[in-house]
């Protein structure tokens, strides 16, 4: 869901599992080795790349690569997945008690900015509440060395507004100077909290990286939750990520259509439920964002629904000619989109129809563009360029 963290790592073998010794790396990687497969694609006659899949993976939500190439996986029912170049997957123990159902479960995984020598790492999750469940934010160590563990896992922040309901977003991108991170949070299909200052649902959040509201968010003198908020009036974002300039991007999915991608600005309010450009689910309309200019429009929007998911702003050798794009998964539209990104403009480029629902994308530490599949049985894709005739 986002670049691989490479800074402050000068040697790999530093930052590996295993440090080294064979024999930890070894405890590190239990597991029966794949070896990646050849990926059939309906676009694959015209696309600029062929795929290889890997893994195997049961409705997998993040994917997030590590210094030496290894990746961690979560999965929504509540195991977090270490996956290895050479193709064994290890179960990472440690992993919090997880709501799964209704779009909940563990979600997203990312590495802190200074995980070479620090080792934290952020995760996100439907947690299990007294009246319901809420979204979480946590982090913890993944320690060197060893049987792969979490260790030191603690809860830094909470949604609140406990109850029913799916829509958790949870995606998290750290700001480029490496101090705060930034955090989606969906309206848990309730649609009013996302006008609410004093929800967290339905927003975009800034936090210190120990959980504590940013000192520049726009309302923190205000206090409480409202200290918290960043944007407002979000319906279900599951892609946060900056680019070259410092930009902060999102993608959220629409209702019946209306499916966006924006340029999140502080203090400014994205509309939802007052505006969209789809529709509602029974049909009924609602007004669009040209009807109430007051509201931050989107930069793209999509009719009928792709169903945005996972977001990264490519910037790896392999495709030159990508450089500084938006890379989207597509869950409906089961596709990869690309689009191209111009300062704070945004233009739809391509649209690969890759057959099969793309949860999540990520950049490896080698520029390598990988996807993940959703589902039961999901596979990491890693696209390799076509060799020029």
């Amino acid at each position: 869901m986002r670049l691989s963290l490479i800074a402050g790592c000068a040697l790999l073998a530093a930052c590996s599992p295993g440090g080294g010794n064979t024999k930890q790396q070894a405890d590190m990687t239990t597991g029966a080795a794949v070896q990646g497969k050849p990926f059939s694609f309906p676009a694959s006659a015209t696309a600029p790349f062929t795929v290889t899949r890997y893994g195997s993976f049961d409705n997998p939500f993040s994917l997030t690569f590590l210094p030496d190439g290894s990746a961690l996986v979560t999965e929504k029912p509540g195991a977090l997945k270490w996956w290895h170049p050479d193709g064994s997957v290890a179960d990472v123990a440690g992993v919090p008690k997880v709501a799964y159902g209704g779009q909940g479960g563990l979600l997203d995984i990312a590495l802190a900015p200074d995980f070479a020598t620090s080792r934290t790492v952020y995760l996100t999750y439907a947690e299990p509440r007294p009246n319901g469940r809420s979204l979480a934010l946590a982090k913890a160590t993944l320690p060197q060395g060893g049987k792969p563990v979490l260790s030191d896992l603690n809860v830094i922040w909470r949604a609140g507004s406990d109850g029913d309901g799916g829509q958790f977003g949870g995606v998290i991108a750290f700001a480029p100077d490496g101090r705060t991170l930034f955090l989606s949070t969906g309206e848990r299909m309730r649609k009013t909290p996302a006008q609410d200052p004093d929800q967290a649902i339905g927003k975009i959040i800034h936090l210190t990286l120990d959980g504590k509201p940013a000192p520049d968010n726009p309302m923190v003198a205000q206090g409480g939750m409202r200290a918290d908020i960043w944007t407002l009036g979000h319906r279900n974002p599951y892609g946060l990520a900056f680019d070259k300039a410092g930009n902060l991007w999102e993608i959220e999915m629409g209702p019946k259509g209306g499916d966006e991608l924006n340029l999140i600005l502080k203090g400014k309010n994205y509309g939802w439920p007052v505006v969209s450009n789809g529709d509602n689910y029974d049909g009924s309309p609602i007004p669009d964002h040209d009807t109430h200019p007051q509201f931050e429009a989107p930069k793209l929007w999509w009719n009928p629904s792709i169903s945005p998911a996972g977001l990264v702003i490519y910037s790896g050798r392999d495709f030159p000619q990508w450089d500084g794009s938006a890379l989207m998964g597509a869950l409906s539209g089961q596709a990869l989109v690309r689009v191209a990104l111009n300062g704070t403009q945004a233009a739809k480029a391509d649209r690969w129809d890759m057959g099969a629902r793309i949860r999540d994308v990520a950049q490896a530490p080698d520029g390598s563009i990988w996807l993940l599949q959703d589902g039961d049985d999901a596979g990491m894709l890693k696209l390799t360029p076509k060799q020029k005739p």
